[in-house]
């Protein structure tokens, strides 16, 4: 019975020494997998993190988009506008320039009238003075002959009497 209890003595020793073996690996397999766990929720929590901020910059980035296409759309419209101006610019500029044209060819012709006036009154100056010329001879000569006829009037007036 001794030897009975020995033995069983020994198996529990045993037992005991082989639990307290598995006890000690299952706890260092639980340290393991909570450390595990922690490193596993670091990471989710680095995760979530760049995934919110990875978020946050698709939100900004998108309402940037939102932005850019409404300039874009202004702009477009502006530049219709401006072409649209661009047109009407060009449309008078020709107008004007047809209208140079004709006032430079007006200028011309009347520029040539105007020379060719001048050179009427030039000779109608010269057959002015020249008349101008003759008329003061023939005053000249008729108040000399109103004197001689006057001289001669009063000498037949003298014979008679």
């Amino acid at each position: 019975m001794k030897k009975v209890l020995l033995e069983m003595e020994d198996q529990k020793n045993s037992y005991e020494q082989k639990a307290k073996e598995s006890l000690q690996k299952v706890l260092e397999e639980k340290m393991n997998v909570e450390q595990q766990l922690q490193s596993t929720q670091r990471s989710l929590a680095l995760a979530e993190q760049k995934c919110e901020q990875w978020r946050s910059q698709y939100e900004a980035l998108k309402e940037d988009w939102r932005t850019l296409g409404t300039q874009h759309r202004e702009l477009e419209s502006q530049l219709h506008v401006l072409q649209s101006k661009l047109q009407g610019a060009d449309s008078r500029d020709l107008q004007m320039n047809q209208a140079l044209r004709f006032l430079e060819n007006e200028h011309q012709e009347l520029q040539a009238k105007i020379e060719c006036l001048q050179g009427d009154r030039e000779l109608c100056s010269l057959d002015t003075q020249d008349l101008q010329g003759l008329l003061q001879n023939q005053s000249l000569q008729l108040q000399e002959q109103e004197k001689l006829l006057t001289k001669k009037g009063q000498q037949i007036y003298y014979h008679k009497f």
